[in-house]
């Protein structure tokens, strides 16, 4: 591909990514319309709740010896996949079933809403909730049953620069999300400790789904998909102090997907490329011509297992 198609496609993912169409780490707007192949979850006894735009409620209590993982966050906590939320699937529904293995029987209570952003959690604007903001619901969740989480987990900040990423998360677009992200994200994770001091907390950082644009530049490892691994960093820098200042656990996503990790690999069908880009390509949706930030599957379970090897 020439310079001149790549910065064409660039200019009109990130026209698309600015209208709520291609699918970022959430799109709610986008979740409510599925795509061709897309698959409805099957069945399930756990909790589970409406998707964006629509009114979120809180379970009424479990059985006697039932516990729960509330879940919280964006679209990969929602489970986006194939163009809909399988909330009880993707790395909460196999986190569910760790926690369950330890500790008995346990109701996944997912509050996630695809789109969400640090400010939509604390202000709004994201799912309608009974008591306004995702953040609130989960507050009045864990004061009511704290006695009976076992887990929560969130991931949360990805789409607070999501729209930097078609341009390579370039610092002069990044800086603005990341000063939001150093001050909502202490506010949010200080919040969930206050409301359940001694419930296990585990936050999520973020693979690197804008390596792709290496794939399409034919840049190797100097491309500006390689360049923006170190923009992502300090968003996963800011998610790891602020969990960490609460006593959260951080479960590291961007490590579990070798972020960082250049040595060149074989992809079959596609051909000899950097470790991190091959992660992309092989556990996401992100290779051309779906540009869909999510994990698929295997991806989902790589992230999972980062999020069990937390577990205390």
């Amino acid at each position: 591909m020439s310079r001149r198609t790549l910065a064409a496609v660039v200019t009109v993912l990130v026209l698309l990514v600015g209208a709520g169409t291609v699918v970022g780490f959430a799109s709610g707007r986008f979740s409510d319309t599925p795509q061709a192949g897309g698959t409805s979850a099957p069945p399930t006894t756990s909790a589970d709740v409406p998707r964006a735009g629509e009114a979120v409620t809180t379970p009424g209590p479990a059985p006697s010896g039932t516990g729960y993982h509330l879940a919280l966050g964006d679209s990969l906590a929602a489970g986006f996949q194939n163009g809909s939320d399988h909330r009880t699937q993707g790395y909460v529904g196999a986190v569910r079933k760790a926690v369950e293995v330890r500790d008995g029987p346990t109701e996944l209570v997912n509050l996630a809403c695809s789109g969400e952003t640090t400010t939509s959690m604390l202000r709004g604007g994201g799912c309608t909730y009974d008591r306004g903001t995702q953040l609130a619901e989960a507050e009045q969740f864990l004061r009511a049953h704290a006695a009976d989480v076992r887990l929560v987990t969130l991931d949360i900040g990805g789409n607070d620069v999501a729209r930097c990423g078609f341009g390579g998360l370039e610092p002069s677009c990044t800086g603005p999300a990341l000063a939001t992200l150093r001050t909502n994200l202490p506010q949010i994770t200080s919040r969930l400790r206050a409301a359940a001091p001694h419930v296990q907390v585990v936050v999520l950082n973020y693979y690197d789904p804008f390596l792709v644009l290496d794939l399409l530049g034919n840049s190797g490892g100097t491309g500006p998909g390689q360049r923006s691994v170190a923009e992502l960093a300090k968003v996963n820098a800011s998610i790891a102090g602020s969990a960490r200042a609460s006593g959260a656990r951080v479960a590291d996503v961007a490590s579990a997907f070798d972020t960082t990790v250049t040595t060149p690999t074989v992809v079959k069908d596609i051909g000899t490329l950097p470790t991190n880009l091959a992660r992309i390509v092989t556990w996401t949706w992100m290779a051309p011509p779906r540009f869909d930030f999510h994990a698929n599957d295997a991806g989902y379970a790589v992230m999972a297992r980062a999020v069990v090897r937390q577990l205390r």
